[in-house]
């Protein structure tokens, strides 16, 4: 007769065996994404030739990105002023969009939602002088708000999708109930729907964040002042600035600035994140 210990212990043997598999290959996933940011850290307090740190570790990279042209504070804040605009602009027009896609009835619903989903298939690069025209006949060229415009139209297609699935992963017997109640529809969406798909919100602001603090294309094109240049535009101008040659040490230390809030933004909200993309799966 098996001693109970015995068995346990063999169980737990088992099942530690049969998730190693798993063990390893997220384990080597970890080090293939983790690597280039840790090097990168490491080698923005290192001794390079020609940089700010010509010996030894420490901030002389940071030191030359800290006084580069309108300084690392003024890019910082341009970049967090996008990307605050990119993210309000985006849930606010994807969280009644997707609501209207998934509650209402209306003629051409389908037709009109496989057109907003049809501009993820348009090349972003491509729009991007049209759209420099359309902001210049606004007088929204050369600001961040024209710049927070262009990115939360990129952003909506994808937004508007996540929010439809998240509203319709919602029983209709809750907003249902609060209309028998006396909600309004606007009221229901505001005390029902609202909390009830925070995970989907989590996850379309969480994109449009990453998606407005990371990008160098669009600010390249629209944006010509130094000093309203959002932080990658900035970091991309300061590997030039010695008559061509590049400053690796300032251009690494400007990469670590720029991945250190996106990597605590997703850490806090990963659950959240987690949480949105699996009560699109679950209704599906």
């Amino acid at each position: 007769m098996t001693h109970p210990v015995w068995r346990r212990d063999t169980d737990v043997l088992t099942r530690a065996l049969g998730r190693t598999p798993y063990y390893v290959v997220a384990g080597g996933l970890a080090v293939i994404f983790l690597f280039p940011l840790l090097w990168n850290a490491w080698a923005s307090v290192s001794a390079q030739p020609g940089t700010a740190q010509q010996s030894g570790y420490g901030f002389g990279n940071y030191r030359t990105l800290l006084d580069y042209d309108a300084g690392l504070g003024q890019y910082l804040l341009n970049s967090t002023v996008v990307s605050a605009l990119t993210v309000a602009l985006t849930l606010g027009v994807s969280l009644l969009g997707g609501y209207a896609f998934a509650r209402f009835d209306f003629p051409g619903k389908n037709l009109l939602f496989l057109l907003t989903l049809a501009i993820l298939m348009v090349p972003y690069a491509t729009l991007l002088i049209p759209l420099y025209v359309l902001l210049g006949r606004l007088h929204l060229q050369n600001s961040l708000i024209g710049l927070s415009l262009v990115l939360a139209v990129f952003q909506l297609p994808f937004a508007t999708f996540m929010m439809r699935i998240s509203f319709e992963a919602v029983p209709r017997e809750l907003e249902e109930s609060a209309l028998v109640d006396g909600c309004g529809t606007a009221g229901a969406l505001r005390r029902v729907l609202l909390p009830a798909v925070k995970p989907g919100l989590i996850t379309v602001g969480l994109f449009a964040f990453l998606a407005a603090w990371n990008d160098f294309i669009a600010p390249l094109i629209l944006i010509s002042a130094s000093e309203k240049a959002p932080l990658p535009l900035a970091v991309a101008n300061l590997r030039q600035q010695s008559m061509g040659a590049v400053d690796y040490g300032a251009t690494e230390a400007g990469v670590v600035v720029l991945a250190v809030p996106c990597l605590l933004v997703f850490l806090l909200l990963q659950r959240h994140y987690v949480r949105g993309f699996m009560s699109g799966a679950l209704k599906g």
